[in-house]
């Protein structure tokens, strides 16, 4: 019940600030793992469908990347918004037995996650528009967090920018990472062959990506349950969250 309420809350905050929601396909293909920047540099770190050019997702953020493969967008109807709920598995071959116990990092969980299309121009600012989107969310869940900028040294491939939400839990007594929002510019758009033009008979440019989690179903939990317990080891429900609980309005050991 906790995590459809996370799921209705966040749909409700990204409508208001104009995303399109998609069910996007958890299969997609080596080209488009290739092109979002997933392969071949991340071959440990996916699951792949024996006998089958097919790849388990590990983010939305790759079927939303080839969702305009090999098309010229309407420059004129950018940025384009999608955002998109999904499973996602992970084999965490890098994780080297960190956070083995619990829901932190797991093979197999559930994410919303926002994507922008646009124009070269634009996408500095999208990508600040973008954060501040991620932040409401957690704000609004009344977590405490904080926002990193994280340095060039730490940035993957595809990222020219990236900004990590990490919120506090009190019983690790530090924080973590439950949001990663990332300016990936043209690098995507270039191997995914995605561009744009104002006119028909302009010569078409390559679009700019953004990406961000919206909300990590399994880590959120994890930041509610530690930041809402009570003393009596309850744990209050957001309220926020209140009306998509069934009128539940915190959850008690039985």
């Amino acid at each position: 019940l906790l995590e459809f309420a996370l799921v209705n809350f966040t749909f409700k905050i990204l409508q208001e600030e104009g995303f399109k929601l998609i069910i996007p396909p958890v299969l997609v293909s080596r080209k488009i793992m290739e092109g979002a920047g997933f392969l071949p540099s991340g071959e440990e770190d996916v699951y792949k469908i024996k006998d089958e050019d097919l790849y388990l997702v590990g983010t939305a953020e790759v079927p939303l990347a080839g969702l305009h493969a090999d098309e010229i967008l309407d420059e004129n109807r950018l940025p384009l918004y999608y955002a998109g709920f999904s499973s996602c598995f992970r084999t965490e071959a890098g994780s080297h037995g960190r956070d083995t116990k619990g829901i932190f990092r797991v093979h197999q969980f559930d994410k919303i996650e926002m994507f922008k299309y646009t124009t070269p121009e634009t996408s500095w600012e999208e990508h600040e528009k973008l954060i501040r989107t991620a932040e409401r969310i957690y704000r609004e869940l009344g977590i405490p967090y904080r926002v990193v900028n994280v340095c060039s040294g730490e940035l993957g491939f595809t990222a020219a920018k990236k900004y990590d939400i990490e919120a506090w839990l009190p019983g690790q007594n530090k924080y973590r990472e439950i949001v990663s929002c990332s300016n990936c510019t043209d690098y995507q758009a270039r191997r995914l062959n995605i561009r744009c033009r104002k006119k028909p008979n302009e010569k078409p440019r390559f679009v700019h990506t953004l990406n961000s989690t919206a909300c990590a179903i399994e880590r959120t939990i994890i930041a509610i349950i530690e930041n809402y317990q009570q003393e009596d080891i309850s744990i209050r429900i957001p309220k926020p969250l209140v009306p998509y609980m069934d009128g539940v309005k915190e959850i008690t050991p039985k």
